[in-house]
C-alpha cells in the first residue's frame, strides 16, 4: 500500500469480478478527484479470486494514481475488510460493493460525520423514507424481514444492516474489529451491533441504490449464515461472555445499560431454574407437611437463592452495596408472589387432589408470580441500574485536525 497516508480509505472488496472491475475503480477514482476535497485511497481487496480479476486490479493499481491492490487468499468479504482496515493509516475507512449501487453523490454525506467528530460509524441505508431503490420485491421483503429481525433479536436500533456502502472511524475499527468474529457476509450486522453495545454513535445516510442484476450472493447460504450469526451474538449478549466494556472505556461512553429483552431472558433463565428448584423442594416438603407449608418453605428458599442470581446475573449488581435492601425488597416481591400461589393453591384445599395436580397447580402459578416478580424487580428493586448518565461530549479536534492537515487544497 502506498506510503503517503490518505485521510480516507475507500475499499472495494471483490471476488471474480474481472467484468465490472476495471470500469468501476476508474469511475470511483475519477469521482474522488473531482467531489471530495479529502486525499483518498481507492484499495482494492481481491479475496481470492480465479477469473482475471487480480490481473486487472494489478493493472488498475499501477496506472492509476491513488489505487493500490492487497491480496487476501482466503474468500470472505468480512475477511478483506477487517485485513484492509486492520492496515489503514487513514483516518476513516469506507467501503463499497464493486457494482457501484450506491450512488456516489452519497460518499461525502457518509464520511463527513466521521471527520467532524460528530459520528463513530456511518452506513447507508435504503429503508429510510427518503432513500431512493430499485429492485425486485424479493430481496426488498428479505431485506426488511432481516432488519425486523435483528431489531427484535438483538435490539438493534440502526435501520439497514447490509447496505454495501458504510464508514468507520479509523480507531473505531481497530478497537471494533478483535470482536468480530465473522468473516463472510454478517461482518457487517455483527460490526453494526457492537458498535451499539459500545455506546458508538451510528448515522445513517438515506442513498439512492439501484439493484444490480449480476449479484453472486447466494440467498438461500447467506441468509442461513446471518441467522445463525444473530443466534451466536444473541447468545454471547445473553450469557455476557461478549463484553464491550473496553472499548466503552476506551471512548468514553458510560457503562452499558441490558435491553430491556435481553434482561428478560436472563431472568426467565434464572425464573426456570427457581421454577424447577421450588418443585422439587415442594415435593419434598409435601412429605412432611401441608401443601400451605410446603409452599411457603419452597418459595422463601427459591426467593433468596432467586433474588441473588438476579442480582449477579440479570442486573449486573456487583458487591456489597445496598445487598440488605435488595433482599429485603427481594422478599416484599416473593411476598406477592406467595400471595398470587397461595390463592392458587387454596382453589385445590379441600378436593382430594393428589401432590402431583398441586404442583401442577402451582408450577402455572408460579409462572405468573415468576412475571411479577420480573416486573417488580426490574422497575423497583433494580430500577437504579437503568439510569443512563449522558454521554461526554464528543471531542471533535483530532479528526479535524487530521482532516486539515491532509486535505487537498
Amino acid at each position: 500500500m502506498s506510503q503517503s497516508p490518505p485521510v480516507i480509505d475507500v475499499v472495494v472488496p471483490v471476488l471474480n469480478e474481472a467484468h465490472v472491475i476495471e470500469r468501476s475503480v476508474r469511475r470511483l477514482r475519477t469521482y474522488l478527484d473531482i467531489a471530495v476535497p479529502y486525499a483518498s485511497r481507492v484499495v482494492i481487496a481481491d479475496n481470492g479470486s480465479t477469473d482475471g480479476t487480480a490481473e486487472v486490479a494489478e493493472h488498475l493499481a499501477a496506472t492509476l494514481r491513488g489505487v493500490d491492490l492487497v491480496r487476501i487468499p482466503e474468500r470472505g468479504r468480512g475477511r478483506a475488510l477487517a485485513t484492509v482496515w486492520s492496515g489503514s493509516t487513514a483516518a476513516v475507512v469506507a467501503y463499497m460493493d464493486v457494482d457501484l449501487s450506491t450512488d456516489l453523490d452519497a460518499l461525502m454525506p457518509l464520511v463527513a460525520p466521521l471527520l467532524s467528530g460528530h459520528s463513530d460509524v456511518a452506513i447507508g441505508t435504503r429503508l429510510r423514507r427518503d432513500a431512493r431503490v430499485v429492485r425486485g420485491a424479493k430481496r426488498e421483503v428479505l431485506s426488511r424481514g432481516y432488519n425486523a429481525i435483528l431489531r427484535v433479536v438483538l435490539g438493534a436500533r440502526f435501520s439497514d444492516a447490509q447496505c454495501g456502502f458504510k464508514a468507520v472511524r479509523a480507531d473505531v475499527a481497530q478497537a471494533l474489529l478483535p470482536f468480530v468474529e465473522d468473516t463472510r457476509w454478517f461482518f457487517d450486522t455483527e460490526l453494526l451491533v457492537l458498535a451499539e453495545r459500545a455506546g458508538l454513535r451510528i448515522a445513517e445516510v438515506p442513498v439512492d441504490w439501484i439493484d444490480d442484476p449480476d449479484s453472486r450472493v447466494a440467498i438461500v447460504s447467506t441468509v442461513r449464515d446471518d441467522l445463525r450469526g444473530v443466534a451466536r451474538m444473541a447468545r454471547g449478549l445473553t450469557t455476557g461472555s461478549l463484553d464491550l466494556e473496553p472499548v466503552r472505556r476506551e471512548f468514553g461512553r458510560p457503562s452499558a445499560t441490558m435491553p430491556v429483552g435481553i434482561r428478560m431472558i436472563r431472568f426467565g433463565l434464572v425464573g426456570l431454574a427457581s421454577t424447577i428448584a421450588y418443585a422439587l423442594l415442594f415435593l419434598l416438603a409435601r412429605e412432611a407437611t401441608s401443601a400451605q407449608l410446603a409452599n411457603l418453605f419452597a418459595l422463601v428458599t427459591t426467593a433468596i437463592g432467586n433474588t441473588a442470581l438476579n442480582r449477579r446475573f440479570t442486573f449486573q449488581v456487583v458487591g456489597v452495596d445496598g445487598l440488605a435492601r435488595h433482599h429485603l425488597q427481594g422478599l416484599i416481591a416473593f411476598g406477592c408472589g406467595w400471595a398470587l400461589t397461595a390463592s392458587a393453591l387454596a382453589l385445590t384445599a379441600g378436593q382430594g387432589h393428589s401432590p402431583l395436580t398441586e404442583v401442577g397447580v402451582l408450577t402455572i402459578a408460579n409462572v405468573a408470580a415468576t412475571v411479577l416478580r420480573f416486573v417488580l424487580l426490574d422497575r423497583w428493586v433494580f430500577a437504579h441500574r437503568r439510569t443512563v448518565t449522558a454521554v461526554p461530549e464528543i471531542r471533535t479536534e483530532t479528526f479535524a485536525a487530521a482532516a486539515d492537515e491532509r486535505s487537498i487544497a
